[in-house]
Protein backbone atom coordinates (compact mmCIF):
# COMPACT_ATOMS: atom_id res chain seq x y z
CA UNK A 1 0.00 0.00 0.00
CA UNK A 2 1.23 3.47 -0.86
CA UNK A 3 2.18 5.48 2.20
CA UNK A 4 -0.17 8.31 3.02
CA UNK A 5 2.25 9.79 5.53
CA UNK A 6 4.71 12.65 5.20
CA UNK A 7 7.12 10.80 7.48
CA UNK A 8 7.20 8.43 10.45
CA UNK A 9 6.46 11.28 12.87
CA UNK A 10 3.23 12.02 10.97
CA UNK A 11 2.14 8.40 11.31
CA UNK A 12 3.06 8.30 15.02
CA UNK A 13 1.16 11.52 15.71
CA UNK A 14 -1.94 10.20 13.91
CA UNK A 15 -1.87 7.03 15.98
CA UNK A 16 -1.43 9.05 19.19
CA UNK A 17 -4.50 11.15 18.32
CA UNK A 18 -6.52 8.02 17.62
CA UNK A 19 -5.45 6.51 20.95
CA UNK A 20 -6.24 9.76 22.83
CA UNK A 21 -9.72 9.76 21.30
CA UNK A 22 -10.21 5.98 21.31
CA UNK A 23 -11.04 6.23 17.60
CA UNK A 24 -12.31 3.13 15.84
CA UNK A 25 -10.14 2.20 12.83
CA UNK A 26 -13.22 2.33 10.60
CA UNK A 27 -14.07 5.93 11.52
CA UNK A 28 -12.90 7.50 8.24
CA UNK A 29 -14.41 10.89 9.11
CA UNK A 30 -12.46 11.31 12.34
CA UNK A 31 -9.30 9.71 10.93
CA UNK A 32 -9.26 12.18 8.03
CA UNK A 33 -9.48 15.09 10.52
CA UNK A 34 -6.74 13.59 12.70
CA UNK A 35 -4.64 12.93 9.59
CA UNK A 36 -4.71 16.66 8.81
CA UNK A 37 -3.93 17.67 12.40
CA UNK A 38 -1.06 15.18 12.65
CA UNK A 39 0.40 16.17 9.26
CA UNK A 40 1.28 19.69 10.33
CA UNK A 41 3.52 20.67 13.27
CA UNK A 42 1.51 23.81 14.14
CA UNK A 43 -1.86 22.07 14.04
CA UNK A 44 -0.56 19.17 16.09
CA UNK A 45 0.87 21.53 18.72
CA UNK A 46 -2.54 23.29 18.92
CA UNK A 47 -4.67 20.13 18.57
CA UNK A 48 -6.61 20.78 21.79
CA UNK A 49 -7.89 24.06 20.32
CA UNK A 50 -9.20 22.13 17.29
CA UNK A 51 -10.66 18.99 18.87
CA UNK A 52 -12.01 18.12 22.32
CA UNK A 53 -10.62 14.70 23.20
CA UNK A 54 -12.72 14.45 26.37
CA UNK A 55 -16.06 15.06 24.65
CA UNK A 56 -14.92 13.58 21.29
CA UNK A 57 -15.97 16.53 19.16
CA UNK A 58 -14.56 19.42 17.15
CA UNK A 59 -14.15 22.90 18.56
CA UNK A 60 -15.15 25.79 16.34
CA UNK A 61 -11.81 27.57 16.42
CA UNK A 62 -12.36 28.96 12.91
CA UNK A 63 -15.06 31.25 14.27
CA UNK A 64 -13.69 32.59 17.56
CA UNK A 65 -10.08 33.20 16.38
CA UNK A 66 -8.74 32.81 19.95
CA UNK A 67 -5.81 30.72 18.72
CA UNK A 68 -3.22 32.13 16.32
CA UNK A 69 -3.41 30.16 13.06
CA UNK A 70 -2.13 31.23 9.64
CA UNK A 71 -4.52 31.34 6.69
CA UNK A 72 -3.12 28.01 5.50
CA UNK A 73 -3.75 26.41 8.87
CA UNK A 74 -7.33 27.72 8.91
CA UNK A 75 -7.79 26.19 5.44
CA UNK A 76 -6.58 22.80 6.68
CA UNK A 77 -8.81 23.01 9.76
CA UNK A 78 -11.84 23.88 7.62
CA UNK A 79 -11.09 20.96 5.32
CA UNK A 80 -10.72 18.63 8.31
CA UNK A 81 -14.03 19.82 9.75
CA UNK A 82 -15.71 19.43 6.36
CA UNK A 83 -14.43 15.86 6.02
CA UNK A 84 -15.49 15.15 9.61
CA UNK A 85 -19.07 16.39 9.51
CA UNK A 86 -19.73 18.39 6.34
CA UNK A 87 -18.90 21.74 7.98
CA UNK A 88 -19.16 24.67 5.55
CA UNK A 89 -18.68 28.39 5.67
CA UNK A 90 -17.85 30.96 3.00
CA UNK A 91 -14.18 29.82 3.06
CA UNK A 92 -14.70 26.10 2.30
CA UNK A 93 -14.68 26.17 -1.49
CA UNK A 94 -11.88 24.12 -3.10
CA UNK A 95 -10.22 27.33 -4.29
CA UNK A 96 -10.31 28.91 -0.83
CA UNK A 97 -9.03 25.76 0.84
CA UNK A 98 -6.14 25.02 -1.53
CA UNK A 99 -5.10 28.53 -2.56
CA UNK A 100 -2.90 29.27 0.45
CA UNK A 101 -1.40 25.80 1.01
CA UNK A 102 2.22 24.97 0.30
CA UNK A 103 3.19 21.73 -1.44
CA UNK A 104 3.44 19.61 1.72
CA UNK A 105 0.13 20.84 3.12
CA UNK A 106 -1.58 20.29 -0.27
CA UNK A 107 -0.36 16.69 -0.11
CA UNK A 108 -1.81 16.36 3.40
CA UNK A 109 -5.12 17.85 2.19
CA UNK A 110 -5.41 15.59 -0.86
CA UNK A 111 -4.49 12.47 1.13
CA UNK A 112 -7.04 13.37 3.82
CA UNK A 113 -9.72 13.55 1.13
CA UNK A 114 -8.59 10.17 -0.20
CA UNK A 115 -8.66 8.65 3.30
CA UNK A 116 -12.15 9.97 3.95
CA UNK A 117 -13.65 8.59 0.78
CA UNK A 118 -11.57 5.41 0.54
CA UNK A 119 -12.78 4.36 4.00
CA UNK A 120 -9.76 5.22 6.14
CA UNK A 121 -6.45 3.51 6.71
CA UNK A 122 -5.87 -0.21 6.55
CA UNK A 123 -4.02 -1.15 9.74
CA UNK A 124 -3.71 -4.86 8.96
Amino acid sequence: MESYFIDKKHEDRLLSLMVADNTHVGDAERISLFYIISGNEDLYAKRRAIYDFKDHCIKHCTQDREVDFSSGMYALIRLGYNLYNGYQDHHTSPFSLFYCLDEQNRKVAVNAIRLRFDGGLNFS
